[in-house]
């Protein structure tokens, strides 16, 4: 045997490199679409009878616009979670499926779904220039403050607006509108994984400590509280109840996930319990929301019929385990909020209790698999980073589920990628994008480190 085949044979084995994955990711998204324009077909067939002549542009459209997502992951982030991206598309799928089924109940008016798919588009071309502009997770970290401001300045902008079902959380201009919160939540994620990252040392060790809870100093906390209290104060006097208990539970959750320390957790639980009673007993608008909540047929009893609530609790009911089937529902008559905050109403209705469990599985596996990669990063802006943007998603679908279901009071949210709301579905395109890149560093192997030549081992050595 030749000394270059020993020094082969002996050298110890290379590390296999991780499965990219892209077919697995292609396959999966060809099926998302397919079901997607399955269920724009069964619609069709269920109201009037026949395939919806727009069924072949619909499915066109949507594959056009996830191929083209797929190409820009295949070229810039070849090792991210395949996962992601199919979920995105056929929730963003099935949701237009919602509103377009919607639209065709003359009670509601308007047709959502076109407006909604040109949201859809915008969202995905913001997905593509992430994912292709920005080659690093730990770019958007040089941009803290920059982002904090910008953050701050998008939620004080709708004060100057009408509002709107009670609420001033929309910008009006020229017939065009949207709503700068759902900006605002990704860029204050950012801030709070730069500044936790910074001082998570700090945070979890220096300071006093009170009974159990180690308690950093002032000078480290305080810049993040301050950030916080404005936030969420803005929110309160713009009466957006549901991003305010958004933002409050991305705050608390980085926070324990950067210390560590679970008493930020008990701490976080009770100043909402305490905010919350406060803001519900003082502020008329979210007092009548506690109050649905409390007593949901409240109006029936009173002889002037049943509230949005109970026409969704009667929704749910209708369903029952395999549901009434796409568009042979009733759930329009919950009235103007049964394409925004009512759809998944519709969608348990109408799919059941077999469908609701799938959808909820979906945001699940999008959720998991955000935490996944962010835990698997060695660097804490990228961890602190996946964990807030997938927490966001996971608290807007207890936030909204939960209200839908009477199990909380109503937030007024949109339902991520489900529900007719342009800002909404932009801004969970750009949280999908920064979750690809995120991955693709946690799953990209290290680089290969040479270490030259090797002289064959003795059979002495071979023997150790």
């Amino acid at each position: 045997m030749s000394a270059t085949s020993a020094a082969s044979a002996d050298a110890p084995p290379a590390a296999a490199r991780p499965a990219r994955r892209r077919g697995v990711e292609l396959s999966l998204i060809v099926a998302a679409v397919l079901i997607s324009v399955y269920g724009y077909a069964e619609v069709g067939l269920a109201k009037d009878g026949a395939v919806p002549p727009g069924a072949a542009g619909y499915g066109a459209g949507l594959g056009v616009l996830a191929l083209l997502a797929h190409g820009a992951v295949r070229a810039r982030a070849p090792y991210a979670d395949p996962l992601l991206l199919p979920i995105a598309v056929l929730l963003n799928g099935f949701g237009l499926v919602l509103i377009y089924r919607l639209d065709l109940e003359p009670s509601l008016g308007g047709r959502a779904a076109p407006a909604q798919l040109i949201w859809s588009t915008l969202g995905v071309a913001l997905f593509i220039a992430v994912v292709l502009v920005l080659r690093d997770h730990r770019g958007p970290a040089r941009y803290a403050y920059i982002s904090v401001t910008g953050a701050l300045l998008l939620m004080v902008l709708p004060i100057f607006f009408p509002a709107i079902n009670g609420a001033k959380i929309w910008v009006r201009v020229a017939g065009f509108s949207f709503q700068p919160g759902e900006f605002a939540k990704v860029l204050l994620a950012v801030f709070f994984a730069a500044y936790l990252s910074a001082n998570r040392a700090a945070l979890a060790y220096a300071g006093r400590r009170v009974w159990r809870l180690q308690l950093p100093t002032g000078r480290v906390l305080g810049p993040v509280v301050a950030i916080w209290l404005i936030s969420v104060g803005v929110l309160v006097v713009e009466r957006d109840l549901g991003t305010s208990l958004l933002f409050f539970g991305l705050f608390v959750i980085m926070l324990y996930v950067a210390t560590g320390r679970t008493g930020w957790i008990a701490v976080g639980l009770l100043l909402a319990g305490v905010g919350a009673v406060a803001v519900g007993l003082l502020e008329p608008h979210v007092h009548s929301r506690v109050q649905d909540w409390l007593h949901p047929f409240a109006t029936i009893d009173a002889g002037l019929g049943p509230n949005q609530i109970a026409q969704s609790l009667f929704a749910f009911a209708d369903g029952g385990v395999l549901g009434t089937g796409l568009g042979q529902g009733q759930s329009a008559l919950i009235g103007f909020a049964a394409k925004s905050d009512f759809i998944l109403a519709t969608a348990g209705e109408e799919l059941g209790l077999v469908g609701l469990t799938a959808l909820f599985l979906l945001y699940a596996l999008l959720v998991a698999r955000g935490f996944r990669s962010g835990l698997a990063l060695r660097d804490p802006f990228g961890r602190l980073l996946a964990v807030g943007l997938a927490s966001i998603l996971a608290l807007q679908v207890f936030v909204i589920a939960g209200g839908v279901m009477d199990l909380i009071p109503m937030t007024g949210m949109a339902m991520p990628f489900l529900a007719q709301g342009g800002s909404s579905v932009v801004t969970n395109w750009i949280i999908v994008a920064l979750l690809i890149r995120v991955s693709d560093s946690a799953r990209r192997p290290a680089p290969e480190v040479s270490a030259g030549p090797q002289e064959p081992l003795t059979p002495l050595e071979r023997t150790r």
